[in-house]
């Protein structure tokens, strides 16, 4: 089958024909109709990371059919649409037992073992399978850990973004910081995720909700989206801005972003006793420094968010649901649809500001 395989830091996402093994254990087939292009990939893709061996099949917002599942599989059957997500947790642990399986300790066994052979491989080479999805294929073989079915209702484009953007922006909000009504709320980064988080702050009922971009076309989205206020950080300086509208400061900053710079201006816009969120990284340098007297005396907390703190199981059928009950907006996510061999271009796109997300359709 055709795949999108990255041989090397650098070198790109380049079709090749590759081998899927067959079903074994608890793994299911799946026929993969959408997969999202998320930054992450592209940073997989052209920085070292040091996480995933090269060659790497990446994509980890899928959507699909199940064609054929493993002998021990008991939560799908061949028929059924299904959408993933880069969680990988045991499901038996106590850390998944409570609730938590983006903080599984056990992730690993998810994916076979040294002496099985590889589920992807290319001429008798294994290819590793990023995050055990790799989704920018025609087919993929995933755990069915990391799976959840989906209603026949929801379109795949939009059932992709699922299991990673909207989970990540929407749990940051409704999971991480469990936003109230009446809180205050800032969100800087109106990209694909970030807006799920505008979204999620306007059902939570926040009070006021300040979306800071440096594209004016992100920002009126963001607007579309349920912001309050906008602000453009590149004509402004973004503190103040937020200041004007919130002396006091803001209760709940949320960084999409992950730039050494942007992080410690969130910081500044926090009220006393407010707490950042911290969700992009731009590179693996990235970091936030925090002063021990500003710290005393303003109490902030810093929080780090693993894909929105998701217990996907439980949120990617209540977000569907929510989709189709027309409470959450996806469809305006979904900016253009490619083919496979269309990746490179495709990420060039998602340069534009006015595009949210890209998605794989045609394989």
């Amino acid at each position: 089958m055709k795949a999108a395989v990255v041989d090397a830091v650098g070198a790109g996402f380049t079709i090749a024909e590759v081998e899927l093994a067959h079903p074994l254990g608890r793994e299911v087939l799946i026929d993969v109709r959408a997969s999202g292009l998320c930054h992450t990939d592209l940073t997989i893709a052209t920085q070292d990371m040091g996480v995933f061996p090269m060659p790497v099949l990446c994509g980890h917002e899928v959507a699909g059919v199940v064609l054929e599942a493993g002998p021990q599989v008991t939560q799908f059957q061949a028929g059924d649409r299904v959408a993933a997500c880069l969680v990988q947790s045991c499901g038996t642990c106590a850390v998944c037992l409570a609730g938590r399986p983006f903080q599984c300790p056990n992730g690993a066994t998810l994916m076979r073992t040294a002496s099985q052979a590889p589920r992807v491989s290319r001429g008798g080479e294994a290819v590793t399978q990023a995050f055990g999805l790799g989704g920018f294929a025609a087919q993929a073989l995933i755990h069915e850990n990391q799976l959840v079915q989906i209603p026949v209702e929801m379109p795949f484009p939009q059932a992709a973004l699922l299991g990673c953007g909207v989970v990540t922006g929407a749990g940051a909000v409704l999971n991480a910081a469990r936003v109230r009504p009446g809180d205050t709320v800032a969100i800087i980064g109106a990209g694909g995720v970030g807006l799920n988080a505008v979204t999620a702050a306007s059902l939570a009922g926040a009070a006021q909700i300040i979306a800071v971009d440096i594209h004016d076309a992100r920002l009126q989205k963001a607007l579309r989206f349920g912001a309050t206020d906008v602000i453009n950080s590149a004509t402004v300086n973004p503190v103040e801005a937020v200041r004007e509208l919130l002396p006091g400061g803001v209760d709940r900053v949320f960084d999409f972003v992950g730039l050494n710079e942007v992080t410690a201006r969130a910081l500044e816009m926090l009220t006393v006793g407010g707490a950042l969120y911290l969700i992009g990284v731009s590179g693996p340098d990235s970091q936030v420094t925090v002063n021990l007297v500003d710290a005393v005396l303003r109490q902030p907390r810093v929080v780090g968010v693993n894909t929105g703190s998701t217990n996907f199981k439980r949120d990617i059928p209540l977000y569907s649901r929510m989709y189709l009950d027309g409470r959450l907006e996806l469809d305006a996510l979904v900016s253009a649809e490619i083919s496979l061999d269309q990746i490179e271009s495709g990420y060039q796109k998602l340069a534009d500001p006015e595009v949210s997300r890209v998605v794989i359709t045609r394989f």
